[in-house]
Formats: structure tokens, sequence, C-alpha cells
């Protein structure tokens, strides 16, 4: 979660104390504090009856509570309240959905991060756009040496030999799927490019023995 102060943390957070509502843990007539399996009660004690770990000045303050006071504290709960009915906002999509939540930077900042080092904590979804974000770096590198557009490589025919060779590479440094790579690179269905890359391999092969064979 990106931490940058635009919002993301109360996104979270609003989404967290809200879950009893959204799993029809307490019923509408019960305020949110009702349930004790969350921290969200504690929002509304004062600070010295608060856990000593539980921070609420962030919270507080994107919520726009100027103090926490006893005014002020009256005055989240009676906006978290508020939130009840708009719970299921358009806004909480990514966390349901998503693997972070944050913007295009930050983004590219994680999947540099897993693509440096891959951990059991990593699931299948970030991965995947971690491999992407490497076959584009490589895509990218590998066009600009070659000096074509990316008009240029959706035009040319699907069997060129620049862009079997790439999708070659693609196979061989990056995870992403033969279907990706072949949609990428505009060479056809998976199965042509699986085909492609077959009498790719078999001609390197036989130059190769050929050359031997002269030697």
């Amino acid at each position: 979660m990106d931490g940058s102060g635009n919002g993301y943390l109360k996104t979270v957070c609003d989404y967290v104390h809200l879950n009893p509502v959204r799993a029809r843990l307490i019923t509408e007539e019960q305020p949110l504090e009702s349930y004790r399996c969350s921290s969200y009660a504690q929002y509304l004690q004062k600070p010295s009856r608060r856990p000593v770990w539980l921070r609420t000045g962030r919270l507080f303050g994107e919520w726009a509570v100027p103090v926490d006071s006893a005014a002020g504290r009256r005055m989240f709960a009676a906006q978290m309240e508020g939130r009840r009915a708009g719970e299921r906002d358009r806004q909480y999509q990514p966390i349901r959905r998503g693997w972070f939540l944050g913007d295009k930077a930050f983004r590219k900042e994680l999947l540099a991060q897993m693509e440096e080092q891959r951990g059991q904590w990593h699931y299948g979804e970030e991965l995947q756009e971690s491999a992407a974000e490497r076959a584009e770096g490589i895509i990218a590198a590998e066009l600009k040496g070659k000096g074509w557009s990316e008009k240029q490589l959706q035009e040319r025919r699907k069997g060129d030999p620049f862009k079997v060779r790439l999708a070659k590479r693609l196979r061989a440094q990056t995870t992403v799927t033969l279907k990706w790579i072949a949609q990428r690179l505009h060479v056809g269905t998976r199965g042509h490019l699986t085909h492609l890359l077959y009498w790719h391999g078999r001609k390197k092969r036989a130059r190769s023995e050929y050359s031997n064979t002269i030697d």
C-alpha cells in the first residue's frame, strides 16, 4: 500500500472497519463499534484507554478530524456511520481485486522489487505482472536496438526472424506465457508461435551440426 499520503491508508482502514457491515456480522441498528473483533471501537476511546500500539493520528487527519478529543471522536464516528451506506463504492474494487493500492509509479517500484527478490509471499497475479514488466523492458530494448517502432512490430509478418528470436529470448529470460508473447509480438496464435520456435530451434541445430561436420 502506498503510504504517500494520497488517501490510500484511509481507503484501506475504512474498508477494514466496514468489514462487519459487508459480512453482515452486525445488524443495521447496531453501531460499528459494537463489533468486538476490530480496532475500530478503540479509535472512539480516550487515548489513555487505547492500546499503546494503536496510532490514530494519521487516520483522524485524513478524515479531517482536527483534535483527538471527545468532539473529534464523535465527528469521526458520525462520518464512518455515514459511510456504511456507501461501503460498496467503486473505490474499494482495487482492494478486493488487486494486489496493491497506489499510483502507477508505486506499482512500478513494487514490480522492480519483486523482480530482484521473489519470495514465498508473492502470489500469482503480482508475479505475472512482474514478469510482464520485465518482458516489456526486454522488448523495448530490442526494438530500440533494431530501430523498429511499435507500429513496425505490429505490421511485420508473423514469422519475421527478429520476432522469432525475440520470442525465444522472452521464453528464456522471463516467465510470461506463450500466449502473452504471441499477442504482444503479433505473431498469431500460441500454437503458431510454438511452431515457429520449433522450426527456429531445428534450423539452429542443423546449422550447428553442419558446422561441426565441416570442422
